[in-house]
């Protein structure tokens, strides 16, 4: 079945072998897989990585896709429901997408998802740099949970994972910072904590600019759908893992 789920994988999404190398690596378990097949193939299938948010458990679901030869049936919708009852069977209080564009935006909405979460860019060029030290995913971990906003998901096993296979993690005195370099460009796929660092980090990393994402109202990121009664509903998710 891996194979085969690779191979949707590969049909469905513009991801280099390597990136989907890692994510079967790290990421993957067949516990966390719904799938649906047609007369013995694989028609559609997707993924979720736990996640909480005060306390409850909620699923992050990921590369949700339909084999071409089986889009326009209606059978991403099915495994939708199908995926939100197991869910929701298993003692999950809601499932958390993060759409990629305004069309899967308004398909999830006609599924009951709203928006939930968001986030603000900021765009900087070269500072004085700044201390900062590389940390592993378990510190990352601990630290990140000090540093989150009070509405913020926790991300932790899966999503370090297989967020280390393309970034790295870094704290600083006041901040801390996952982020994956391109060319002399920063990424910083997370900033929590003071965002005047992110100049003064890019000097310290030796890019020449960064684009950093950080904790704000401004970029919706983030669809949630409660699955249990008076759910609790986070206003901040770090890794929607693009």
């Amino acid at each position: 079945m891996t194979d085969a789920l690779r191979q949707l994988w590969a049909a469905s999404f513009d991801d280099p072998p390597e990136a989907i190398d890692a994510f079967f690596t790290t990421a993957y378990s067949p516990q966390r897989c719904r799938c649906l097949t047609v007369e013995g193939g694989l028609a559609a299938a997707l993924h979720w990585l736990d996640a909480e948010f005060q306390g409850q458990k909620l699923a992050y679901v990921y590369a949700v896709a339909t084999a071409p030869a089986y889009r326009g049936r209606g059978l991403c919708r099915k495994l939708m429901e199908q995926t939100h009852a197991h869910l929701a069977h298993s003692g999950y209080a809601a499932a958390l997408l993060s759409p990629a564009g305004e069309g899967l935006r308004r398909m999830y909405a006609a599924m009951g998802y709203r928006d939930c979460c968001f986030r603000r860019e900021q765009i900087c060029g070269w500072g004085e740099p700044t201390a900062l030290r590389p940390v592993d995913a378990e510190e990352f971990a601990r630290l990140r949970r000090q540093f989150l906003p009070e509405d913020g998901v926790i991300q932790e096993g899966a999503h370090l994972a297989y967020l280390s296979t393309y970034a790295k993690f870094y704290a600083g005195t006041d901040f801390l910072l996952a982020a994956a370099r391109q060319g002399d460009t920063l990424l910083g796929l997370e900033l929590l904590g003071s965002p005047p660092a992110g100049a003064s980090i890019v000097g310290a990393l030796g890019c020449t600019r960064g684009r950093f994402r950080m904790p704000g109202r401004e970029i919706p990121v983030g669809m949630i759908l409660p699955l249990v009664p008076d759910a609790p509903i986070p206003g901040y998710l770090g890794f929607p893992l693009d």
